[in-house]
């Protein structure tokens, strides 16, 4: 479930900050029955990439973690970046960008 929320929150940045006209210049990616990774880049400056696995299989805490970042250019023409890490301890974005509490 974790997994779902943060794939469709980077989707939804994605689409936020697209072009229509931007061009997939890259995309690669590798999906086993307990791991997957992918990697994506676009003509108009975005790129992703993220890898995650099964964690404790066969147990009660059994969840997929997830590692990635994504960049992008805002509309001041800067890149932004963010890493995040999504396991059992929740999503946790990392970027210059972003206020730490």
């Amino acid at each position: 479930m974790k997994f779902l929320i943060v794939f469709v929150a980077l989707f939804a940045i994605v689409l936020a900050n697209s072009d229509q006209d931007a061009q997939i210049l890259r995309q690669d990616s590798n999906v086993e029955p307990l791991s997957y990774q992918y990697a994506q880049e676009t003509s108009n400056g975005i790129k992703s990439q993220e890898s995650g696995q099964v964690r404790y299989l066969g147990t009660e805490q059994e969840a997929i973690a997830v590692q990635g970042s994504y960049s992008y250019v805002g509309d001041d023409g800067q890149t932004y970046t963010v890493n995040y890490i999504a396991d059992e301890n929740g999503f946790q974005p990392q970027g210059a960008h972003i206020p730490v509490a």
